[in-house]
């Protein structure tokens, strides 16, 4: 009966999704108040409804109930409890079902924490929100129903993908989800926005930490894919530009780009156009991303193979959303105005450039996802498009985007002067220059790609120690000391710094592997050893490994360096018993300075000698701290008090955007 209770509970939500979407919007055009007034509780309703049914399958999951079709083909009772509860998003269903759940978090969460808002605006956002999840529920319920019913009933499951059988999956896409999907809040208040004509400063306060959040997600959910490919799928990468890894990275770059462009409209009323539009791709790319991900377009292993009836429903669904908001936008941009003026140097300038480039580099990685695809829908044969032409392309644009981020904090609004920027900044740039050639001399190879790297990285960290010294140092007649003024800075001051030195951690991380890691394969028996990078793997033997749902055979591998022991290793070749699929599952010593990463390969010699595949990786695990510092960054800037302060002031006298609305 449980299953019947989640496909109860979905349509339920569907009929509460279609009050939230319609009644609330024709309330605050013709100001009903009381039908304005139903927008907060139906979202409420709606995430009590859709996490009942997202208890449900997780339930019928932890039972073993193999009677629902999507459990059978996702599950087994061999299958560790953590790797059920993570087969409930391993499969198409189930991961509709999670961005559903989602999606409800984020209503709830706006119901929740805007009560300050106007109740047209709020009624008009969570009524888009409302019309939104109509689309995703009348999909599931169509073609994607995870509770589905299997006679006769199976003896039991046909496994978790081996690849999906990870601590990462357990954490990855729910992070991944709350991001795609936290960009639905800011599409909402956009489109709220045009219909009400209020699309002000006040607009883009109330948007700008719901969208901020949104981004910190995201970057953590990237982050966390990144590091399940460099240990789960055993070649050493971290990025390989895997289409559906580009299909989470689009609204990522487009985020980055709107959360610039809300703090222009804030601070200085302009970029009210531009900043709607990206609002409206930030989330068109995340449904662009589900599109790619579930019609079966691609060949990925993070893809699910689908049948062409989903992909043809996206697919419509993306027309009508994008289409809409976009004739919407069409209609009410040219009835905004152009805002504030301001200077050709000036941070509104600087931020407009970064703007520029991060959507340039944006429309370089769709090309580069969707040519192959339009060439093969069209006839024109098959081609793949990989690192080479990214790296090629995209990277370039990367280097001003540095550039501008280690100036645009020091620029004055409406309008700088050249003279004293560079005065400001000239020993931040002497600095830079000066660490990057010496970190290339260390490292014991100077090369115009790691120079340039460690250049972007360290013109970063001297760039925000230059702002912060400017912000804390004593001046005038001032007698607070340095710590003091340290903790009155706003918490978007500090969440910017620390964002922008992720980068520079990024950078820095990227740099150094790229240039200095030392990879080679090697025939090992037991007793043999290889050198690398000072490090000496000694190959003591292979033995059999029995797991809950799995036979594997390890070795193991000595690590010494000047004699001394370092780690013993122990890399894995597993069979899964049930789909007999062989998974490699590497073996890594990681360190804030290096991995040490071992892989096996295949036996030969009739099985007395392995290949085996030795990484050194220098500073690659910069690469996720530097991720993770953004994503703190984020987070800390979505908290700032200012906003809370503010609301609270709009609450009490009764916010002039509320009037006009």
């Amino acid at each position: 009966m449980i299953p019947e209770l989640g496909q109860i509970a979905l349509l339920l939500a569907l009929a509460v999704a279609c009050i939230q979407g319609t009644l609330p919007l024709v309330g605050a055009a013709r100001g009903r108040a009381d039908w304005m007034a139903l927008a907060r509780p139906a979202a409420q309703t709606h995430f009590v409804l859709v996490a009942v049914a997202f208890i449900c399958l997780t339930s019928a999951f932890v039972r073993n109930d193999f009677s629902v079709v999507y459990v059978a083909t996702n599950s087994n009772s061999a299958l560790p409890l953590a790797y059920r509860v993570a087969g409930v998003w391993g499969g198409h269903e189930g991961s509709l079902l999670l961005w559903l759940m989602m999606l409800s978090v984020w209503m709830l969460a706006v119901a929740q924490f805007s009560r300050y808002l106007p109740q047209a605006v709020l009624a008009r956002i969570l009524a888009v929100m409302g019309l939104v999840s109509v689309g995703f529920l009348l999909f599931m319920l169509t073609t994607s129903n995870p509770f589905d019913r299997l006679f006769p009933v199976p003896p039991d499951g046909n496994d978790l993908n081996p690849l999906l059988q990870d601590p990462g999956m357990v954490v990855h896409p729910p992070m991944l989800y709350m991001g795609y999907v936290g960009f639905s809040v800011a599409f909402a208040f956009a489109v709220a926005a045009l219909i009400g004509g209020n699309l002000d400063a006040t607009w883009a306060r109330w948007t700008r930490p719901w969208t901020t959040a949104a981004w910190a997600f995201l970057t953590v959910g990237i982050m966390l894919g990144s590091m399940w490919a460099y240990y789960v799928l055993g070649w050493g990468g971290w990025w390989f530009w895997d289409p559906v890894e580009n299909a989470s990275f689009m609204p990522w770059l487009a985020g980055t780009a709107l959360i610039h462009s809300l703090a222009v409209t804030e601070k200085r009323g302009a970029f009210k156009s531009w900043t709607v539009l990206l609002a409206i791709v930030a989330f068109s790319l995340s449904l662009l991303g589900t599109f790619l991900v579930r019609s079966g377009v691609l060949s990925s292993v993070h893809a699910f193979a689908t049948d062409p009836r989903r992909g043809l429903f996206i697919l419509a669904f993306l027309a009508v959303v994008i289409g809409g908001s976009l004739v919407l936008y069409a209609w009410r941009a040219p009835k905004v105005g152009l805002g504030s003026r301001f200077g050709l140097l000036s941070r509104e300038t600087l931020l407009l450039a970064n703007n520029v480039l991060f959507v340039v580099a944006m429309l370089s990685v769709l090309l580069g996802t969707l040519y192959p695809l339009l060439l093969d829908a069209l006839g024109m044969g098959k081609i793949s498009v990989g690192p080479p032409y990214f790296d090629t392309v995209f990277l370039p644009l990367m280097v001003p985007v540095v550039f501008l981020l280690g100036i645009g904090p020091l620029a004055r609004w409406k309008n700088a002067e050249l003279p004293d920027l560079a005065k400001r900044l000239r020993w931040a740039a002497v600095a830079a220059v000066v660490v990057a050639l010496a970190t290339g001399w260390i490292a014991g190879r100077i090369t115009f790609g790691a120079t340039l790297g460690f250049l972007m990285a360290f013109w970063i960290v001297a760039a925000v120690a230059t702002d912060l010294w400017e912000r804390v140092r004593p001046a005038g007649a001032m007698r607070t000391s340095v710590v003091a003024r340290l903790r009155l800075l706003p918490r978007a001051t500090v969440g910017m710094m620390l964002a922008h030195l992720g980068v520079a951690a990024f950078a820095f991380g990227v740099s150094m592997v790229r240039t200095y890691e030392i990879e080679r394969d090697v025939k090992m028996a037991v007793g043999d050893s290889t050198e690398l990078a000072g490090y000496v793997f000694s190959f003591g033997g292979m033995s059999e490994v029995v797991g809950p749902n799995y036979d594997a055979v390890q070795a193991r591998v000595d690590v010494t360096r000047n004699g001394s022991p370092v780690v013993t290793m122990r890399p894995e070749k597993r069979i899964y018993r049930v789909q007999r699929n062989p998974m490699t599952e590497a073996a890594i010593d990681p360190g804030p300075t290096r991995d040490l990463y071992v892989s096996l390969g295949e036996p030969v010699d009739e099985g007395r000698a392995w290949i085996v595949r030795v990484y050194f990786k220098p500073f690659v695990d910069w690469i996720w701290g530097g991720c993770l510092l953004m994503a703190l960054g984020g987070a800390l800037a979505a908290s700032d008090r200012r906003y809370r302060a503010k609301q609270r002031q709009e609450r009490e006298a009764g916010s002039t955007a509320g009037a006009t609305a």
